[in-house]
């Protein structure tokens, strides 16, 4: 937890440009730049992961990685908004077929946009198509309310700026086509988290909403950082957790004993910020190598992989 040096962790960004995408949501808080982290803390498992679980899935990239790429053989996705299991549910239980074409098929405007959000939806597929919706013209991704419609956009094309009709149809089906290992569960994350204590074949991804930040960007942000801290000390399988740097969590972390490093990332602003990782034992992420493995993961992807839309 040295602050007074500059370590490779918290110098270097990651390019979430050479990530593969793989999530139809564009997610405040995402952890896209994670990734190549992620792939090194499961690796350096031994055994290898059996069951991964990302208790506040939201856009759930890290645990969409692991089951694409083999990162674990199960992976449990945990979500409590009502309106992101909507989505989650219908791509791995439901209509992704109607889902994906509904997406490819709607011509987004303005007016098309404001009226599809003020309806009801009849159906758990259609509250998903309006939760895709939402996420996709709402400023920053946010689904909280209080958001609004961006109006500017990126390089002036408004609202659609971040609409990729093609891209996001290709990305559920794809998810739909490894369902099979796929669980998603609408709960609680912190109380999954509290019956999974005493299993050790299981890793744990826990990414919840921060202390400073999580009322304006989530529906459901209140949560006892604390419980969860203690949970953390308890649980027998290894875990993996992310934070802002706030006072707040730093002294959780000393006071239940838990190893911590810094990394830097890019929000949605382009503005850099030092988030926490968190776990029992961060030896992994110490490694002489973990600069060239890191690095190694921005410069392996391939060219199809770099040509999808970042967000």
């Amino acid at each position: 937890m040295d602050r007074d040096g500059v370590s490779f962790l918290a110098s270097r960004v990651v390019n979430v440009a050479s990530v593969p995408q793989r999530s139809p949501f564009r997610y405040p808080g995402g952890k896209t730049w994670l990734v190549p982290y992620v792939r090194l803390w499961l690796s350096s498992i031994t055994p290898p992961v059996r069951e991964l679980i990302e208790p506040f899935a939201g856009g759930s990239i890290v645990g969409l990685t692991a089951a694409f790429e083999n990162l674990a053989r199960k992976v449990v996705l945990i979500e409590l908004d009502s309106d992101v299991a909507s989505v989650w549910k219908t791509i791995l239980e439901g209509d992704v077929e109607w889902l994906a074409s509904r997406v490819a098929s709607f011509d987004l405007t303005v007016d098309s946009a404001r009226a599809l959000l003020a309806s009801r939806p009849r159906s758990l597929k259609e509250r998903a198509f309006i939760t895709i919706v939402r996420n996709r013209v709402q400023r920053g991704g946010i689904l909280a309310s209080g958001a609004g419609i961006m109006k500017q956009g990126e390089n002036g094309k408004g609202i659609t700026s971040r609409w990729y009709p093609v891209t996001l149809r290709k990305r559920m089906l794809d998810i739909a086509g490894i369902r099979d290992r796929i669980r998603f569960i609408e709960g609680d994350g912190l109380s999954y988290i509290e019956r999974k204590l005493g299993r050790k074949n299981v890793a744990l991804f826990i990414d919840p909403p921060y202390t400073v930040a999580g009322r304006r960007l989530y529906t459901h942000s209140d949560i006892d950082h604390e419980r969860l801290f203690r949970f953390a000390k308890r649980l027998e399988g290894e875990f993996l957790m992310t934070y802002d740097d706030s006072p707040e969590i730093r002294r959780l972390i000393v006071s239940y004993r838990l190893d911590c490093e810094t990394v830097l990332m890019k929000n949605t602003h382009n503005t850099k910020m030092l988030e926490l990782l968190i776990g029992r034992d961060l030896a992994w992420l110490r490694h002489p190598d973990t600069s060239q493995a890191i690095s190694r993961e921005l410069f392996a992807q391939t060219n199809s992989d770099l040509l999808d839309f970042p967000l």
